[in-house]
């Protein structure tokens, strides 16, 4: 089978988030399965390309406008074929979406020209069997081929599946863009991308393409209700029997103790005795005591926002260090998460690590040094960390949301199972109960050994990811072969529990926004 991504961002050529990471490591997991996959990025600045395949494709935009992007050719990575729209005006520019004083202004523009030149690669370059579509900046694509395309003999039934990484980021846009990209006006109605009066390109991803996932089952869930659908929890809940959770992978070639050269010393299930070397040399490296070695180390990596449970941190912040623990941050954000850890550093020194930074090499060091690992999102579409803590035999307390209760079972002192502890309501009263459980446990050495021999024993390689994402791919096509595309059918692989199911109107016009919900906002 050809399947075609087209994303915003994909390692080892741009990121922001873990969508890169997807789309760097799901293509390559198609590809050894026996799968041909090309991806479509944005040629950003940096972006190193080897030929150009198309000097000037005629891309129209609004009125009588159009752009004239290159179609250039990105050679071969992993068995992966890749291929970059090239606009300078558009694309190369400092950051991917925008810069330190907010969005780019013209960024519907920006993805407009990248999802119709997607089609066109799709149509004269690489002809696809399935397109597979990432977030909102691709969302265009599935409305122009059931719309501007719904005439055109080779691209009028190409199957779309499309992934939401994140639901809160929705690219929302004032009725005026219809007219400046192009989109055709009859999408703009409930059932289409209208949205409280606004565009909604999210939503347009949602309504028009035939299969929709989420990065875990339980996420899947979540955003059919108010509390995680952003306002869409409506249109997602009409989709429901449209709707897949496929847990992301973790790439264990990077992220694996036995061959990790990032950290002091390899380890493994076998032998865990580096694991302390690694905590010792973790200590040095954030400037603490080595006195502290016998002491429960938390680690924390992460972006520093109220959606990663920092509000739950910051109000029991001084109860937490009461505990007889060593904590060390790693991360970047909101300036006052931010200036709450060196505060804790000032308060407690010797006892509290912080580095204001991402850094790849000390999130390694963290991920192998620490006793455990926080994560106490409000939310979490699918989430890394904790599976990367789990394969390091670092013990994940998490809160019981999307991926992290899909990945961390809590350890059952009684029948010896479980990889980690989770707690389910979002209070600070909670998170601090979690981690003095999991204190306790870990003064038992016995005990403590088997919770990370559970852990370590996991698989969460992007191998199983690809089986059922390959799945959904041959389930789509038959879909529109047998001419059902817009109707209600089920996914086959609902019987196997990975699919979030729900009830709710069917079919391309059904879904409208909750209109109990205020718009959500439009960052990325």
């Amino acid at each position: 089978m050809k399947i075609l991504f087209v994303a915003s961002e994909g390692l080892p050529f741009s990121k922001t988030g873990g969508l890169a990471d997807v789309v760097e490591a799901l293509p390559k997991a198609l590809v050894a399965g026996g799968h041909e996959v090309a991806v479509v990025l944005p040629r950003y600045r940096g972006t190193k390309a080897t030929a150009v395949l198309m000097p000037s494709l005629t891309i129209p935009m609004g009125g009588t406008r159009l752009r004239f992007p290159a179609i250039a050719d990105g050679a071969q990575l992993n068995g992966v074929r890749y291929y970059f729209v090239d606009d300078p005006e558009y694309f190369d520019r400092d950051g991917l979406y925008g810069s330190s004083i907010g969005e780019y202004p013209d960024n519907a523009e920006r993805y407009a020209e990248f999802c119709r030149a997607a089609i066109e690669v799709a149509k004269h370059v690489w002809p696809a069997d399935v397109i597979h579509c990432h977030d909102w900046q691709t969302a265009l694509v599935p409305v122009l081929l059931r719309t501007s395309y719904g005439d055109d003999p080779l691209m009028k039934d190409v199957p779309v599946v499309f992934s939401i990484h994140n639901m809160g980021y929705h690219g929302q846009f004032t009725k005026d863009v219809l007219e400046r990209v192009g989109i055709p006006p009859s999408v703009f109605h409930p059932g289409g991308l209208e949205f409280f009066g606004n565009v909604n390109l999210l939503k347009g991803g949602l309504v028009y393409s035939d299969y929709l996932t989420t990065v875990s089952r339980k996420y899947a869930q979540e955003i059919q209700t108010p509390e995680y659908g952003h306002g869409l929890d409506g249109v997602v809940r009409s989709r429901a029997d449209r709707l897949v959770g496929i847990l992301n992978g973790v790439d264990y070639t990077a992220w694996n103790p036995e061959k990790d050269r990032l950290i002091a010393v390899t380890y493994s299930a076998k032998d865990l005795s580096g694991k302390q070397v690694c905590k010792q040399d973790l200590l040095k490296v954030f400037g603490l005591s080595p006195e502290h070695l016998s002491r429960p180390l938390i680690g924390i990596v992460s972006r520093f926002a109220d959606q990663k449970g920092f509000d739950l941190i910051a109000e029991k912040a001084h109860e937490l260090m009461r505990e007889d623990l060593v904590l060390v941050v790693l991360g970047s954000g909101e300036r006052k998460y931010e200036d709450l850890f060196r505060a804790l550093a000032a308060a407690y020194p010797g006892r509290v690590g912080v580095k204001i930074a991402y850094d790849n090499l000390l999130a390694h060091k963290v991920e192998a040094g620490a006793d455990l690992f926080l994560m106490p999102s409000r939310y979490e579409p699918s989430g890394l960390n904790q599976m990367y803590s789990l394969k390091y035999g670092t013990v994940p307390i998490v809160r019981a949301t999307g991926g992290l209760d899909d990945s961390i079972e809590p350890f059952d002192v009684e029948h010896g199972t479980g990889t980690g502890f989770k707690f389910k309501e979002y209070t600070g009263e909670a998170l601090l109960s979690a981690i003095r459980q999991a204190l306790h446990h870990y003064m038992d050495e016995r005990i403590w050994k088997r919770i990370q021999l559970n852990g370590m024993g996991k698989d969460f390689s992007w191998k199983t990811a690809a089986v059922e994402y390959a799945k959904l791919y041959e389930a789509v096509r038959a879909l529109r072969g047998s001419g059902q595309a817009a109707r209600g059918v089920s996914w086959p692989a609902q019987s196997s529990g990975r699919a979030a199911t729900g009830s709710g109107q069917t079919g391309r016009g059904a879904g409208q926004a909750t209109r109990n919900q205020k718009p959500a906002g439009t960052s990325n």
